[in-house]
């Protein structure tokens, strides 16, 4: 019998964040480990009429891409990948690892070559997103590696997962509700706001967000969610930042990050672990 808080869980993926309808082409992408949420979310999909298509990745692939594949096999974008972001209606992604440091060892350069290639892709992603045209949500399956990460039990993690997405409650999307509307009284107050000014013990910064939009994140894109989301002008961020929280990205912890910017770019980077990495994570955007 299914944990009715990943049943609960999928129901809220499926009807409340991507709201699936009738006739849609519906992504379900995860791991093997996801596979019980997997499940439940194929069913809740065939419930509400839509055609799920579960594309489930074995572990190791990408370990296997990056060690083996010639530069123009970086630089091929999935077919699968390009349908999906391109013509589907609606994606829901499941993260699921089972090692988190499994890139650890990659040369950084080669991800950086798969990042580039993705590039155009991601444009038409967000394209059609903000268009309306593309709902997609993304969330988090427990598994060992990210309770280890956590510095927990799989069980107290698990427990932490579901209580953060309110699936251990007997209305999940209710409470979603509540969520939108306290932070949509915020983004009413921050409409018309011209200037951010930050600081504190580990910030310093100065940034402009007139003529911003700012959208209500309240659990139909990132599933838990929370916030506020928003660009400041490009050429605006001026100050330093310091990050206490270590970012775990492309299989790599960087940890004690600083970051110092003139004119909306970086101008400085340094961190006391995995330092190389960053820079060359940087260095993928002109924009940075």
């Amino acid at each position: 019998m299914s944990d009715p808080r990943i049943v609960n869980l999928a129901r809220t993926l499926v009807h409340y964040s991507v709201e699936a309808r009738p006739g849609d082409h519906v992504a379900v992408l995860g791991g093997p480990s996801a596979a019980p949420l997997i499940r439940e979310v194929f069913r809740e999909v065939l419930r509400a009429g839509a055609h799920p298509y579960p594309i489930v990745a074995i572990d190791g692939l990408p370990e296997i891409l990056f060690s083996e594949a010639s530069d123009e096999q970086l630089r091929h974008v999935s077919r699968i990948d390009r349908m999906v972001r391109s013509e589907f209606e609606a994606m829901i992604s499941i993260g699921s690892a089972t090692n988190t440091r499994s890139l650890g060892g990659v040369d950084p350069s080669r991800q950086r070559i798969r990042s580039q290639a993705y590039g155009d892709l991601m444009r038409t992603f967000m394209e059609r997103s903000a268009a309306g045209q593309f709902r997609w949500v993304g969330t988090l399956y427990p598994t060992e590696a990210y309770a280890q990460d956590a510095e927990m039990s799989l069980e107290d993690f698990s427990d932490y997962v579901y209580g953060a997405v309110f699936a251990d409650t007997p209305d999940a999307v209710a409470a979603w509700r509540v969520v939108h509307d306290e932070q949509q009284r915020l983004v009413d107050w921050l409409a018309g706001r011209r200037r951010v000014r930050v600081e504190g013990p580990n910030v310093d910064m100065t940034l402009s967000i007139e003529g911003r939009t700012f959208i209500n994140s309240d659990g139909h894109h990132n599933m838990p969610s929370g916030e506020i989301f928003t660009g400041p002008v490009e050429d605006s961020a001026q100050g330093w930042v310091r990050f206490t929280y270590p970012a775990v990205t492309a299989g790599r912890e960087v940890e004690g990050i600083e970051l110092a910017f003139e004119r909306g770019k970086v101008v400085r980077a340094t961190a006391r672990k995995n330092e190389g990495f960053l820079l060359s994570q940087l260095d993928t955007d002109a924009g940075s």
